[in-house]
């Protein structure tokens, strides 16, 4: 009876123990996941973020649950997630000002880099080169040859300082080697109210915001970033197309965790969160939102984050914007 007892004990003796990271992988997710949103509730980034979490919550069998965390330009979020356990539980909604615009112009205390990891990214707008319907320009070239015959008689306006709207507006000046005086305000509402009263002329709101007043015939687009015309204005070109080739900027969205996540974990989400992006109804309510869907995996994502926020940082140093936290 010993000596059988003993046999039937020995594949469990000889079995390899399990660290306790794989384990937990192995059994991941066993409890509701807190999901992270930078920004106050309501809006598109936290539409994106809830369609997200309610058919991701589907996929892994368990809760996500959605915490808003404003404050800070996404400062107080991503210190958040940062300081959470690496276990797959604690994620957070990162975008273009925590990982790319806001890093490259203050000193936070955070690193967008080494402070994360990345899981995979949601899909991004466009930024759109709108003007004030009183400007006699149809075209990127005759916006550039206007600047260069009115030099320093045209404003644009932005998002506030070190927002993608106002980089945008420097990447152009750089690009075109033209000048226009920067109007910080505070968020796109009141800088796009002022654009179409004329108070300003340029800008480069996402394309969601601009739409509606696209549509509307109050602002005149003359241009969207990115590589390709978007379906929503396919009549009105690329900025490349415009002439300025390589220009591009984003307003992306993606999932990022605290540093050092396990591996096991990381690749459960994405592959969780490629069967999402996959759904049709998805896509679709992301387009009201002009958001183009951009599915790629852990390293795909890591690489794209550190390309922007080299660009953005690139720009900052050549435009001398340095921003106090």
């Amino acid at each position: 009876m010993k000596r059988r007892t003993l046999l039937q004990s020995a594949p469990l003796l000889l079995a390899p123990a399990l660290l306790p990271g794989q384990a937990a992988a192995q059994q991941y997710p066993a409890k509701p996941v807190r999901y992270i949103v930078p920004v106050a509730a309501g809006g598109g980034s936290d539409m994106i973020g809830r369609n997200l979490c309610e058919r991701l919550s589907k996929v892994l069998g368990q809760s996500m649950v959605v915490e808003n965390i404003g404050g800070g330009g996404g400062v107080v979020a991503c210190q958040s997630t940062q300081r959470a356990a690496p276990d797959g539980y604690t994620l957070m909604q990162g975008y273009v000002a925590t990982h790319g615009t806001s890093p490259a112009t203050r000193k936070l205390p955070y690193d967008a880099l080494k402070d994360f990891t990345p899981i995979g990214m949601i899909g991004s707008t466009p930024n759109v080169l709108v003007v004030n319907t009183n400007l006699p320009v149809n075209n990127v070239k005759e916006l550039v040859e206007y600047l260069k015959k009115n030099p320093a008689r045209l404003s644009y306006g932005s998002a506030g300082a070190g927002s993608l709207t106002h980089l945008t507006a420097e990447l152009f000046k750089l690009q075109t080697d033209t000048f226009m005086v920067h109007i910080p305000y505070r968020g796109i509402a009141p800088a796009t109210t002022d654009l179409i009263a004329g108070q300003t002329q340029v800008m480069f709101p996402g394309l969601a915001a601009a739409l509606p007043h696209i549509r509307s015939g109050r602002l005149k687009p003359l241009a969207v970033t990115g590589t390709q015309r978007h379906p929503a204005l396919k009549d009105v070109p690329t900025m490349e197309q415009g002439g300025l080739k390589g220009f591009d900027a984003q307003q992306w969205y993606g999932v990022v965790g605290p540093a050092n996540m396990p591996a096991a974990v990381v690749k459960t989400l994405n592959d969780a969160m490629a069967q999402v992006l996959a759904q049709p109804d998805f896509r679709e309510k992301l387009s009201a939102e002009a958001v183009e869907l951009m599915p790629m995996n852990p390293a795909q994502f890591a690489d794209f984050m550190k390309q922007d926020l080299a660009r953005w940082t690139q720009l900052a140093k050549a435009r001398n914007i340095n921003l106090e936290s």
